[in-house]
């Protein structure tokens, strides 16, 4: 299924705005185009139901998605406790690590890896061992805000998002289609 010619890359989307997760997905799109096949583990989500979930349901074998976190983090809906938070984000890190290594996909989604090292769920060996475990012509996106110097320095990509201005702050609660 891999190109052994490829060079994969390292992509981060990272920073304070909106729009990390909306670009890795804009990516894996394009990448669908080509035939590749996709897997996105996702660490910290809420329990919502996204409009993302529901694509990528209807793609099949194509484009397999893990939603592994315990919920969000110490905001919006978490009633869980920290402890099965860090045992999610231990989960998540182990499949992600399996599927990097599996040689079946070409794109590769480590949704909210950087949130989940910042806020604590996850050390730096964690990460560490993610990017290790990827083959060299596999691309990695790593998503999330605060992604740590140690991972910006390995990245072949780094895109910061930076919020101007948010429909949030005028009381605009988010919407489906649009935020989620």
């Amino acid at each position: 299924m891999t190109n052994p010619k490829r060079n994969g890359l390292l992509l981060v989307y990272t920073g304070d705005g909106k729009g990390k997760t909306t670009a890795a997905l804009g990516t894996a799109f394009r990448a669908l185009g080509y035939g590749w096949k996709i897997c996105m583990v996702q660490f910290i989500k809420g329990t919502w139901k996204s409009g993302e979930m529901k694509s990528i349901a209807s793609l099949g074998d194509r484009f397999e998605l893990h939603r592994m976190g315990a919920g969000f983090y110490k905001i919006l809906d978490d009633d869980q406790p920290e402890e099965v938070h860090r045992q999610a984000a231990a989960e998540a890190v182990d499949l992600l690590v399996a599927k990097l290594e599996s040689g079946a996909y070409e794109l590769v989604i480590a949704d909210e890896l950087s949130v989940a090292y910042g806020t604590g769920l996850i050390d730096a060996a964690a990460v560490q061992r993610v990017i290790a475990a990827r083959a060299r012509q596999v691309h990695l996106i790593i998503t999330g805000r605060g992604a740590p110097e140690f991972l910006i320095e390995a990245a072949d990509l780094v895109t910061e998002m930076k919020e101007i201005k948010h429909p949030y702050q005028q009381g605009i609660k988010a919407q489906p289609g649009i935020d989620y």
